[in-house]
């Protein structure tokens, strides 16, 4: 009876882990979204075949709550928060060596 109980404990917390994964994928292909219009669209200086990885490195280094923010931004649109969200991301020295080693790589492809 106690291994049964366990594994249903199991498989009932693999599920939700699966779903909040699903979740969270959702969410970061949304914040990808708007962080990348936003880089296009406000970071003039970003090469074109460098905002996917700019913008992967903005995600990567934000918190969930920013992920969420992000997400949100990609429904109701860019604004000058997202721009002062992304700003905050990439002066942040973990997404700045991000930064580098990914924009020299994609402009050496």
């Amino acid at each position: 009876m106690i291994r049964a109980t366990a594994l249903v404990a199991l498989l009932t917390l693999t599920a939700c882990d699966e779903a909040t994964q699903a979740v969270d994928d959702v969410a970061r292909r949304s914040a990808k979204a708007a962080v990348s219009e936003t880089i296009v669209t406000r970071f003039p200086a970003v090469p074109e075949q460098a905002v996917t990885p700019f913008t992967d490195c903005v995600i990567d280094n934000a918190s969930a709550r920013e992920i969420g923010e992000f997400a949100k931004d990609a429904v109701i649109g860019v604004s000058e928060t997202t721009v002062a969200l992304v700003r905050s991301v990439l002066e942040r020295p973990d997404t700045q060596q991000c930064v580098v080693r990914a924009g020299l790589s994609a402009l050496t492809a």
